[in-house]
């Protein structure tokens, strides 16, 4: 248990952060299903266009910290890539 006020403080602001970090790192993982959806419905255009909305939601995780750099475009090019294999 937190003794000094400091460490009081830091385990608030902890709490507060992983609330706004888990619901960044949820809407990333929204915008990612609906490409999977799409493309699992086979509707390209629909597909490309959830991969155009999902990729600066990727990037913005990215800058914000809550995705690595290289998770991030792992996952962008591994979509792309099945995107690009519908047409």
């Amino acid at each position: 248990m937190a003794n000094t006020p400091q460490a009081k403080k830091r385990i608030r602001r902890n709490d507060r952060r992983a609330a706004i970090n888990h619901s960044r790192v949820s809407r990333i993982r929204s915008f990612i299903k609906a490409v999977e959806s799409a493309l699992d419905a086979g509707k390209k255009d629909e597909a490309a266009k959830a991969l155009r909305e999902a990729q600066p939601e990727m990037a913005r995780g990215v800058a914000r910290g809550v995705l690595h750099k290289n998770t991030a475009s792992r996952k962008f090019s591994r979509l792309a890539k099945r995107v690009a294999a519908l047409g």
